[in-house]
């Protein structure tokens, strides 16, 4: 395992500084992009997930997550999202100049984006670097059934190690996220020999809580203190376990009505220092607004009434923890 702390060369330091990168305002000359969370104030940076105002355009988005207290917005720029991948060039600027003009932080953005011989995808992150983003998600990976579970672990972290390359030119750090179910990544411990393949510097985790604790149940602590010096990114969510239509499942619920232990998850974070961006998802019922949906089918201000309940609800957890 990599160390926990990476560190500049003094190559990439005078690149970050040529380029304005280090004008951010940073917690160390470690790591320019860490920057989310503020522990002097014991204040949290919270970006909103996009997806869940894909029923408005570029300038009402960004109104309204402002007002509502959000710090910026994890921009999806994927296939349905409010950037299409292959409108990157056009589009990006636009939602860019939006979150900007409302007083938000532009630097997250969520995507589909797995090879660096695909042209679109490479296009996005060359779009994304000039605009001045810092992160971005990529898409995800299964396993299939031809080759063994081993063998794709070779085969992604290799795949992992070139997205680093491009990152690493571009100054974008991409993160894989863990998701329940069959992806790559779901029962985090899978996770790091691929993210072991890279410096860990320009590419690693975004550490979902409410996946982890669905495939971890009570161990999820385990696989924290495991992908812990990997995590460059987390999104925020609950959930807890139901019958539907005779099945057992996951139910995601508001921030609190679930089974994720975020005063437990927030001191952790704080014992282990995890300085990174924060994303906030909003996946239980909201008339098709949890989903993505462009027209959903409850009144928009019933969805920002629940997004400000869990930016509360987020905040002041953080606070007591």
């Amino acid at each position: 395992m990599k160390n926990e702390k990476t560190s500049l060369s003094r190559r990439d330091f005078v690149k970050l500084s040529s380029t304005g990168f280090m004008a951010m305002p940073i917690l160390g000359v470690e790591n320019p992009f860490k920057s989310e969370l503020s522990n002097t104030n014991n204040e949290l940076e919270v970006h909103l997930f996009s997806k869940h105002l894909q029923f408005l355009d570029y300038e009402e988005m960004s109104s309204v997550a402002s007002k509502l207290g959000f710090d910026g917005l994890d921009l999806t720029v994927r296939p349905k999202g409010h950037v299409l991948p292959e409108r990157v060039v056009e589009d990006l600027p636009k939602a860019v100049a939006a979150m900007k003009k409302h007083g938000l932080k532009a630097s997250l953005m969520t995507t589909n984006v797995l090879d660096v011989d695909n042209v679109e995808h490479k296009t996005v992150l060359e779009t994304a670097s000039k605009l001045g983003l810092s992160h971005y998600r990529s898409g995800w990976l299964d396993y299939p059934e031809e080759r063994s579970i081993i063998e794709s672990q070779q085969v992604y972290g290799a795949q992992f190690k070139k997205l680093e390359t491009l990152n690493s030119k571009l100054n974008l750090i991409g993160c894989y996220q863990n998701h329940a179910g069959k992806h790559v990544g779901a029962p985090i411990w899978d996770l790091v020999p691929m993210l072991e393949a890279t410096n860990n510097e320009f590419f690693g985790s975004q550490y979902d809580i409410r996946h982890a604790v669905v495939e971890g149940g009570s161990s999820w602590e385990l696989g924290l203190r495991l992908i812990r010096p990997y995590i460059k990114s987390i999104v925020i969510k609950d959930f807890k376990w139901g019958e539907v239509d005779g099945i057992w499942k996951p139910i995601n619920t508001p921030l609190g009505e679930g089974m994720v232990d975020f005063k437990r998850y927030f001191a952790l974070l704080k014992k282990y220092k995890v300085n990174v961006p924060i994303i906030l998802h909003l996946e239980y019922d909201l008339g098709g607004a949890e989903h993505g949906d462009k027209t959903i089918t409850i009144a928009k201000e019933e969805v920002y009434k629940q997004m400000k309940s869990d930016l509360a609800y987020l905040k002041d957890t953080w606070r007591n923890a």
